[in-house]
């Protein structure tokens, strides 16, 4: 279950807000909930790919690292 938050919103964003969740056919905190999730998702995807970029560097840039790209060689996506 989730935690209930308080947010203030200018009048302008609120009416704007209000329109999308109406066209939409949802309520306000609806909307607004839907897109915090989305946010959120978007967040730790983005931290993932950063750590996993970092470490594919740090791997890249060691003699170890080297050798199992070496070894494993270069992903084919034509294979079977």
């Amino acid at each position: 279950m989730g935690v209930p938050i308080s947010i203030r919103l200018d009048d302008d964003v609120r009416t704007e807000l209000e329109a999308q969740a109406s066209a939409r056919g949802i309520g306000l905190s609806t909307l607004l909930r839907d897109v915090a999730t989305q946010a959120a998702r978007l967040g730790r995807r983005d931290r993932i790919r950063q750590a996993s970029a970092a470490v594919g560097r740090h791997v890249a840039a060691s003699a170890e690292g080297t050798a199992l790209y070496q070894e494993a060689g270069t992903p084919n996506v034509d294979a079977p």
